[in-house]
């Protein structure tokens, strides 16, 4: 029988690596574990719309780095850095809220993503921007795929959509391909990502995958 794998979690240790950056013993591992999530998930929430791409979690027994990628920096930092100070002091209020351990010192890093096309969590968050903005899904899907398959990285873009698609009485399911998407290659460096469109009607489902294609090893080539 076939099992559907994430393909993030597929590649971890053959060319991606892990999102969360730290070794911890015994009980401090769970307490980590449970603050990088929590921690996510905020941030997720609090940064909708800034097109922020991933979050990395470092931790050292000196510092606790968390480096947020985005296409929009400017607007996560603000006039003379005064976004990225606000926000460094909400993230400590909300560690202090869920009593996680912060004896070390914090520091709040933004990256730009140079091509946000190539990006699924990015590119997921313009589909549900447009389906927000009540524009017709099919529109919206195949205006995206042509803008991902205009950036020169990208070999192939599956669209997935599910849900009260146009306001329909039933969810029913759509999709869009182009390109190739080979989700069983290891070396195959495939950007996955699920994300919602709030609607009145209810929230639409979308799942975006990005073949950039093939990673080799040095001595491969």
């Amino acid at each position: 029988m076939t099992h559907t794998v994430h393909p993030f979690a597929h590649r971890l240790g053959i060319i991606k690596d892990w999102k969360s950056r730290w070794f911890a013993k015994d009980a401090s591992y769970r307490t980590n574990l449970k603050c990088d999530i929590l921690l996510r998930e905020w941030l997720a929430k609090k940064m909708r719309g800034m097109y922020v791409a991933d979050v990395d979690i470092e931790r050292s027994q000196k510092d606790f780095r968390v480096v947020i990628k985005t296409s929009r920096p400017g607007i996560i930092i603000g006039r003379n850095g005064e976004g990225i100070t606000k926000l460094k002091n909400e993230v400590l209020a909300f560690m202090k809220k869920i009593d996680a351990d912060m004896s070390t010192d914090l520091k709040l890093e933004v990256e730009e993503v140079k091509s946000p096309e190539a990006s699924a969590s990015i590119v997921a968050q313009m589909v549900a921007e447009g389906l927000e903005k009540r524009m017709p899904f099919r529109r919206v899907m195949k205006q995206m795929i042509d803008k991902v398959m205009a950036c020169r990285d990208v070999k192939g873009v599956r669209i997935f959509l599910s849900g009260r698609l146009g306001g329909a009485e039933m969810a029913r399911q759509e999709e869009l391909k182009k390109g190739r998407i080979p989700l069983q290659t290891f070396r195959a460096d495939i950007d996955f990502k699920r994300f919602e469109a709030h609607l009145p009607y209810g929230n639409i489902g979308i799942k975006v995958w990005i073949y950039r294609g093939d990673i080799f090893n040095k001595k491969t080539k």
